[in-house]
């Protein structure tokens, strides 16, 4: 019997909630695939709580886990790598090193990059220098990237009303030649009414998927839609499928949520654990 794909997930992780890798883990897990989590930090709840526990990993910690990870063979083997959110610069070097070499190790790995920086409401709520490690080390390795409006506008110095800037922002943005671009969360000039949508930049070839603008804005929505992705794509669906399921999925977290008045995404809506279930059995592609 063949192993299922491995996932090495690198983002942060909280005791009560689901956001970084405590909103990333469920999909994929729940969608058959192995997955090694890394955390960047490990804190007791998001930040919107009236106080906040725990702290970013120290360099020699979050390193020594890396050095355990290597020692396993875990970038050999790993079909996928995804980072999230970074607590630290010295972390966040840490974690392209990580990258670079495996990627080195292991040709057919895939590096989704998802640069958790900020948001439109708050703005950055990562130091400049973290932010500055992701525009420079982390996405020239990616093979996807995943960011929002506020944070390819800050990546690229660019505002983003159109397709055309879109396109300009990702030819601005350090990806390496080949890598796609997903930017989640538009409300362009000719969005339809109502939504928002994710712009797919795949070469010259552009991919839209609008979805119902849910007045809902929650901790962890992003880090659900990246898990969400990357299980539909060890899968085997098309990254265009796999976004309209994302989409889908992350709405109905969010509606979810609404209906619980929950603060922050949950996990327990009876479709999307049925949703990630099949997608083991209907896979496409044979496990590798």
């Amino acid at each position: 019997m063949s192993r299922p794909p491995l996932v090495i997930s690198i983002q942060s992780q909280v005791v009560l909630g689901h956001v970084g890798n405590s909103a990333a883990l469920f999909p994929m897990q729940a969608a058959g695939l192995e997955v090694a989590a890394i955390p960047t930090v490990v804190f007791s709840n998001t930040p919107d709580y009236p106080t906040l526990r725990g702290r970013a990993l120290p360099a020699d910690f979050f390193a020594e886990l890396l050095l355990g990870a290597k020692e396993r063979g875990l970038p050999e083997r790993a079909a996928y790598i995804v980072s999230g959110y970074i607590g630290s610069p010295e972390v966040a070097e840490l974690t392209a090193g990580f990258i670079a070499e495996a990627k080195r190790l292991n040709p057919g790995l895939t590096y989704l990059c998802d640069p958790v920086m900020g948001d439109a409401g708050p703005g950055l709520y990562v130091p400049g220098s973290i932010a500055e490690i992701h525009r420079d080390q982390l996405l020239p390795l990616a093979d996807l990237a995943t960011p929002n409006p506020f944070e390819l506008s800050w990546l690229t110095g660019r505002e983003l009303r159109t397709l055309d800037d879109l396109r300009d922002a990702r030819a601005a943005l350090r990806l390496a030649e080949g890598a796609r671009l997903i930017t989640t969360g538009c409300a362009l000039e000719d969005t339809p009414a109502g939504h928002i949508e994710s712009v797919i930049l795949s070469g010259p070839e552009v991919t839209r998927h609008p979805a119902p603008h849910l007045p809902i804005a929650l901790p962890g929505t992003g880090d659900l839609y990246a898990g969400l992705l990357t299980a539909a794509l060890a899968r085997g669906r098309s990254l265009p499928d796999a976004v309209e399921m994302a989409q889908q999925l992350t709405g109905r977290a969010l509606q979810r949520a609404a209906e619980l008045g929950a603060g922050e995404v949950v996990l327990s809506d009876p479709a999307l654990r049925k949703t990630l279930l099949q997608l083991e059995n209907d896979s496409i592609l044979p496990n590798p």
